[in-house]
């Protein structure tokens, strides 16, 4: 990708939020075309088994309580549905804070209002299926849908436009990855599908953050290098703040539906090594001090994800020889 600025080769220094986003206005542009080239339109309505569905209590007086044998979807994955649906229902606060760091106006507020609603149909078909195929405790999901939203969303990021393009282009992936493995482990074919469609948006929204994230180094190769670090350094998935979230993170990270190696081998290596971030030369002094420090930190990831690999290889091992006992 050739980009053409008056900025090009700038001091650290000079770059600001504000003339960066006006260097990187060309590019957003031209990822937003070819985004919405093959991007394809899809009707949330179609993933839903709604012959599956039924009245519950309340105004109608057929209505049937819910009861978790009633739908195929696992324990496992109706805890990571809830997961993966109270994140996509912070979307009003994510839309701010996006809209605030990259204006709405020209091609960046085009692309704002574009992610917003396709994000949007995540959150429609997902909490559509899980009414309809009953999958999960309908009171239990307003009331953590109320609490999580009340709570409101603040990004670690938003002091910096730099920094949050780096994030989203991990965080895009990492939520592709969570929605995919989801499905593979929720037991209902129906639901494999549904989230096999939106994790192909999450990827091709994934594809334009990295993108941008390249010619920001093309740009300012020393403060995104620092951006990039900080942010795998610091990184938190956007629901971390949600009802129970810290017990949820564990069981779906004892379930491989996201856990340390998977975050070190499907969400962060794939991008660095995409934009080759840990060989990227030619940096100044602190630019060069983030990538060792980058490196450090992604071989002791390595290192911890790799001991967590023997305990669960243990904790199955131990499942198995107790089932063979039955």
């Amino acid at each position: 990708m050739t980009i053409t600025s008056p900025h090009l080769g700038s001091p650290s220094s000079d770059w600001t939020d504000a003339r960066l986003l006006f260097a990187l206005e060309e590019v957003v542009e031209t990822e937003l075309n070819r985004h919405l080239k093959v991007a394809k339109d899809w009707m949330p309505h179609e993933y839903v088994p709604w012959s599956d569905a039924r009245n519950f209590p309340g105004i109608f007086e057929d209505g049937e309580a819910w009861d978790k044998e009633q739908s195929k979807v696992t324990e496992l994955g109706r805890i990571a549905l809830v997961v993966n649906l109270l994140t996509e229902d912070n979307l009003p606060s994510y839309h701010h804070e996006i809209a605030s760091l990259f204006g709405r106006d020209g091609a960046w507020g085009t692309w704002v209002h574009r992610w917003t609603a396709e994000e949007g149909r995540h959150g429609i078909v997902m909490r559509d299926y899980l009414l309809a195929s009953r999958a999960v405790d309908p009171d239990k999901l307003e009331a953590f849908r109320m609490q999580h939203m009340s709570e409101g969303f603040e990004s670690d990021n938003r002091h910096s436009m730099l920094h949050s393009v780096a994030y989203v282009a991990f965080q895009e992936l990492a939520t592709r990855v969570s929605h995919r493995n989801t499905g593979h482990q929720s037991g209902d074919p129906v639901c494999d599908r549904m989230l096999a469609r939106i994790a192909t948006d999450e990827n091709l929204h994934m594809v334009f953050y990295r993108n941008l994230l390249k010619a920001a180094f093309e740009l300012a190769p020393d403060l995104t290098m620092q951006a990039v670090r900080d942010v795998i350094v610091q990184f938190r998935m956007p629901g971390h703040g949600m009802p129970g979230f810290e017990r949820a993170a564990a069981q779906m990270a004892i379930g491989e539906v996201y856990n340390m190696r998977i975050h070190h081998d499907d969400v962060l290596m794939p991008v660095l090594r995409h934009l080759k971030v840990l060989q990227i030369d030619g940096l100044g002094p602190e630019g060069l001090k983030a990538q060792e420090e980058l490196g450090l930190y992604m071989g002791g990831l390595d290192a911890e994800a790799a001991k967590f690999d023997e305990k669960l290889a243990a904790r199955k091992a131990r499942m198995a020889a107790r089932a063979a006992a039955v």
